[in-house]
């Protein structure tokens, strides 16, 4: 049993509430520790009884009758380890997913996601350290497998900042307060047109209008947060985990809400084609507004 078993387990022993055969897969993952003598019998037969229904949560259950799970912290990934535990959980979030773009940023991910893993300096991440805790303590709530597999691959990961974008068309905000991670791409697993990762943004920032060649899949792991698909338009307010789809050339903008903005994204094809800024004469205001929890 490896490192990268114990941290599948550990994931598995947080499966979303509700997703279908997640009951049994919390029930294996508890046998799992339970063998390794991590896992009272006491608590995983609350694990048993809970795996009949996928929506029953074993917390509950074990705090009513006075237990804990006592896990030992999570293992010590290495790189490699930890980035094939996390693209493995991304699959396992996309599916459970309606709408366009899915089934394309699947594809992709299964064709790409074996390939080698490459080294890459860390980079800055002041804005990671300041913004990652919280959206991942609001994804928790709902979705502590995925939070889960994010907290331990962090460590590992390149955080870059988007900057194609001329300054004073984007914005000094947008740029000391955003950070994306190219999962397969550019960067831990090399890709020639396609890119998936992690994009983190500031709570109350806005993302100005613009569009690119690129069709694009946004799956929001937080929300609430504001979205527009026209200059000028009204601002849609969506929840988290409702995918948005951009097709190429989509005008789009994203006003972040009270929680960080932590997505997953796609671009499927067109990746080395850049973003462009397209005006508009309101952003002061937006920039203004604040999105309701």
């Amino acid at each position: 049993m490896t490192a990268r078993d114990d941290a599948r387990a550990r994931v598995d022993l947080y499966a979303a509430l509700g997703q279908p055969g997640s009951g049994r897969v919390r029930y294996a993952a508890a046998m799992y520790f339970n063998c390794k003598g991590l896992l009272s019998s006491e608590a995983l037969e609350v694990y048993r009884i809970c795996s009949a229904r996928d929506g029953d949560d074993p917390a509950a259950l074990m705090a009513t009758r006075g237990l804990a799970p006592n896990l030992p912290p999570p293992p010590d990934l290495n790189r490699e380890q930890a980035l094939r535990l996390l693209l493995d959980e991304v699959d396992r979030y996309l599916a459970t997913l309606p709408g366009a773009g899915i089934a394309e940023s699947r594809a992709g991910l299964a064709a790409l996601r074996d390939g080698p893993v490459r080294p890459e300096p860390r980079g800055p991440d002041a804005t990671v350290r300041a913004y990652l805790p919280a959206a991942l303590a609001a994804l928790t709530d709902s979705h502590p497998a995925l939070a889960t597999a994010i907290e331990m691959a962090e460590p590992h990961l390149c955080w870059r900042v988007y900057d194609s974008y001329p300054p004073e068309q984007i914005g000094t905000a947008f740029n000391a307060g955003h950070a994306y991670t190219s999962l397969i791409g550019e960067g831990a697993i090399a890709a020639d047109d396609f890119d998936l990762g992690l994009f983190l943004i500031a709570p109350g920032l806005l993302y100005r209008d613009h569009a690119h060649p690129a069709p694009e899949l946004y799956a929001p792991l937080t929300g609430p947060h504001g979205w527009r698909f026209a200059p000028e338009g009204p601002i849609t307010v969506k929840p988290a985990h409702e995918p948005v789809w951009n097709e190429p050339g989509q005008p789009h903008l994203t006003k972040v809400g009270p929680v960080p903005f932590l997505c997953i994204y796609c671009w499927t094809r067109d990746v080395n084609e850049p973003a462009q800024i397209i005006a508009a004469t309101d952003w002061d205001a937006l920039e203004r507004q604040k999105i309701s929890a």
